[in-house]
């Protein structure tokens, strides 16, 4: 049990590097991302799609590192079960189709755990920059 978690603790570590690594590079780059005319509503969108597109991006390579690792463990038959099992865990919708060996279900909890913690991070960095916006431009009259 105690490799189980540290297997666990190293997928959720590698999510939180992809992660901090992607809205790192966004932020890095928000300055230049900015509309230059702040109050039009296409460029802000534009944005805010393109924001939304790098956030999905970061979520998809951490499931495709928990899915790398199920299909290292030969938990399903065949990578793309193991990438279907990922989202589906990694999401929380958990469909139950499939069910994971005995010995890898505490880390597909942590994975489950670990999306939750990642779609919450992504979720205040989007309301961070969508406030922004709202402070720049002051309230709707």
């Amino acid at each position: 049990m105690l490799r189980d978690l540290l297997w666990a603790w190293l997928l959720l570590a590698s999510c939180v590097v992809i992660h901090s690594v992607t809205l790192t590079w966004v932020i890095r780059r928000l300055p230049r991302m900015i509309p230059v005319r702040e109050g039009r509503f296409w460029p802000t969108t534009w944005l805010l799609i393109r924001l939304a597109g790098y956030l999905v991006l970061a979520h998809v390579a951490e499931v495709l590192v928990f899915a790398t690792f199920y299909s290292l463990q030969g938990a399903f038959p065949d990578p793309k079960a193991c990438g279907y099992f990922s989202v589906v865990t990694y999401t929380t919708v958990g469909y139950g189709d499939l069910v994971p060996p005995e010995s890898l279900r505490l880390t597909a909890g942590v994975e489950g755990l670990t999306g939750i913690l990642m779609c919450g991070w992504s979720t205040g960095f989007f309301f961070a920059v969508v406030n922004r916006f709202y402070r720049l431009e002051g309230p709707a009259r």
